[in-house]
């Protein structure tokens, strides 16, 4: 049984131990290894995340399955001063992906934003992420591109992705 909790400052090694776990999976034929060494020390170093917690008010919450931590997902409700919530990271392990896990975290997001009159979710994808199909089977759509460069001679290259929430109708 996957069970959802909010995370706090003190599931920041949490946090980092996941996205380690995941990312060279996720991006290895995406990304060289340099790049994904440089984006996890820039995205899932303790004070990166401490940051975001903190001073950008991006909200965490994990998915475990019995005691282990096994993917999270990150939030900022009202983004840019819109009814908007956006999604910054979302991760789940790769031996327990396609297992309903990322789609469980999504509903708690999706459920909050409700709760806070937001009337869409946002999200940016790489380009060539395979997880874009599993956006798409969730009511996202390809709503723009953008190329974001993140330093040391790198670039993001990707989709942002949008769903549109029905309040009222959820």
């Amino acid at each position: 049984m996957i069970r959802i909790v909010e995370a706090s400052k003190n599931d920041i090694e949490t946090i980092r131990q996941v996205a380690f776990d995941t990312w060279p999976s996720t991006f290895g034929i995406i990304l060289s290894q340099d790049q994904i060494d440089y984006m996890l020390d820039m995205m899932y170093s303790i004070e990166s995340l401490t940051s975001q917690m903190i001073a950008k008010k991006h909200l965490f919450l994990l998915a475990y399955n019995d005691e282990k931590c096994v993917g999270f997902i990150s939030y900022e409700l009202d983004y840019k001063k819109q009814a908007k919530t956006k999604i910054h990271k979302i991760y789940v392990l790769p031996q327990t992906q396609g297992n309903g896990i990322g789609k469980l975290l999504l509903s708690d997001v999706k459920r909050i934003a409700i709760e806070n009159n937001n009337t869409a979710l946002s999200l940016n994808v790489n380009r060539e992420n395979p997880a874009i199909d599993f956006y798409k089977k969730l009511g996202f759509e390809i709503a723009d591109k953008e190329d974001i460069d993140i330093g040391n001679g790198f670039l993001m290259e990707d989709y942002i992705m949008e769903c549109d929430l029905c309040i009222g109708n959820n």
